[in-house]
């Protein structure tokens, strides 16, 4: 009938959230970019989302540093924000030096004890540090030498002169793993406990922290995280410890101390967040269960601090982070195991799916979870993040390599786009120097902001880069060796 046929819409509206819900004010919101539909500017608020709490994917060069500098600063403008950023490779050290920010560098002259308390009642870091090594190591699967550990743990605090259930002085200096681990020796020497192998078995998997030379965790702190959490912008670099195991070790420290020092100190009447903790590649942290971080993004906005964890392997976050943290940013993911993954954890739909793996550099997915419901779509697209300074896209064309078949049977990246800091990155994880690396961005800046990857190569042969050097890079944008063997073939000898 006429009257049904009245009540139907025939026009549907594109799938982004009214002007009202992007546009906020100004003085208490980050303004992050135009929507790609309406061009209308969106201005990102916590104040009416589930928590402050931020998740970034995109593969290398799709510009996630770049977003997560952006914000970092204008946090720092509009609500005078902190910053701290648990550096796992040492990619941000040399912007937030740029910026007058701090730098330190754990395993190159600064140590943390992870027995420290900060405020915390010696029982209850007992139980962080139980769980970090559940985190890291298989020790939950040896419950007799996770009880040794534990009550050496518990023994050193007592020792040291601390009751365990109360929260101690901060003037009073606590025990170190070294305690714990001389307590263990001796409890082995006299010879009358039951089980030695699992007491042999304990020492060694606590000595790995606390070897000469690699005591970084059990040593006097130098750093003051509770005063480092209120210093501006800084940078915790852990690119120095020996492997990935440390660098966890490390991050989980850091964000237990952090989060309790936010904790403490209670929900402020003052708008705005204290402080934004970065988490970038930090998958030991990001992806297990038992993590702070996914305790953190759950508990929602009691901490009145920010977590932001990044990466370019959406799977390295466990899918609670993605599904709620208050807001996600999906920049370029091309891998569709990566899409299925970041779909099945947020719901969008197969429109903004197709179009995350076209986007360009700076493009991205924003998807942001509401207080209250509501009735227009909670994921839309960005046409650009704008930055502090412009976001260029750097390209590495691959076409004077790529035979006319190869093309057309588009089974190979035609080119690979980068943002500048990004590549530059890059370049420096292979051993390339800054003269060089300046040689080169000169050349594609005469061109457009673009190189032929023959052409690179030879630059990169003429400046004496070492062939180990210039093959490991190219192996790192998943070239097959089929095409990396003919690129240098090609090449300058």
């Amino acid at each position: 009938m006429s009257n049904d046929v009245a009540k139907r819409a025939f026009v549907s509206r594109p799938p982004e959230p009214p002007a009202w819900v992007l546009l906020n004010d100004p003085f208490q919101s980050i303004f992050i970019g135009t929507t790609r539909i309406f061009k209308i500017p969106f201005s990102w608020s916590f104040m009416n989302l589930t928590n402050p709490h931020i998740c970034v994917v995109g593969i290398t060069g799709a510009g996630k540093s770049y977003f997560v500098k952006t914000l970092l600063i204008r946090a720092s403008y509009i609500w005078n924000s902190n910053a701290i950023i648990i550096d796992w490779a040492g990619e941000y050290k040399a912007w937030v030096r740029q910026s007058g920010g701090i730098v330190v560098s754990l395993g190159k002259g600064d140590y943390i004890n992870i027995m420290d308390l900060s405020g915390m009642k010696p029982l209850d870091r007992v139980k962080q540090i139980m769980n970090s090594l559940d985190i890291l190591t298989d020790i939950s699967s040896y419950p007799e030498q996770r009880r040794l550990t534990d009550e050496a743990l518990e023994q050193s605090y007592l020792n040291a002169g601390f009751a365990l259930a109360e929260i101690p002085p901060k003037d009073k200096d606590a025990p170190t793993l070294k305690d714990a681990i001389s307590l263990l020796d001796e409890k082995l020497q006299e010879g009358t406990y039951q089980y030695p192998a699992e007491l042999e078995n304990t020492i060694y998997r606590l000595r790995q922290f606390a070897r000469e030379g690699e005591d970084y965790f059990s040593r006097k702190s130098t750093l003051d995280l509770e005063k480092l959490a209120s210093s501006g912008l800084v940078s915790i670099d852990l690119s120095n410890l020996p492997d990935e195991k440390f660098r966890a070790l490390a991050g989980l420290f850091i964000l237990q101390t952090l989060k309790e020092k936010m904790r403490s100190e209670g929900w402020s009447g003052s708008k705005g967040l204290k402080a934004m903790i970065v988490l970038d590649e930090a998958w030991k942290i990001a992806s297990d269960e038992k993590s702070d971080a996914i305790m953190i993004v759950r508990e929602g906005r009691k901490y009145q601090f920010g977590l932001i964890v990044a990466s370019q392997n959406p799977t390295d976050i466990h899918e609670s982070i993605f599904s709620n943290v208050g807001t996600n940013f999906i920049l370029r993911i091309k891998f569709q195991k990566f899409l299925d993954y970041i779909q099945g954890s947020l719901n969008f739909s197969n429109f903004i799916r197709s179009e995350i793996s076209k986007f360009g550099v700076g493009q991205a997915a924003v998807e942001m979870a509401f207080q209250t419901s509501i009735r227009f779509p909670e994921t839309f697209v960005l046409e650009k993040i704008y930055g502090e300074e412009p976001l260029y896209s750097y390209t590495i064309d691959m076409s004077d390599i790529l035979t006319q078949a190869e093309l057309a049977a588009n089974l190979m990246a035609k080119s690979y786009e980068f943002e500048k800091s990004d590549l530059r990155n890059k370049f420096i994880e292979y051993n390339i120097g800054s003269d060089e690396i300046d040689s080169i961005f000169n050349a594609m800046d005469q061109n457009d902001r673009s190189i032929k990857m023959l052409d690179l190569v030879n630059l990169l042969r003429d400046k004496n880069i070492t062939l180990e050097n210039i093959i490991a890079f190219l192996k790192s944008l998943s070239i097959e060796d089929e095409i990396t063997s003919r690129i240098i073939s090609r090449s300058k000898a």
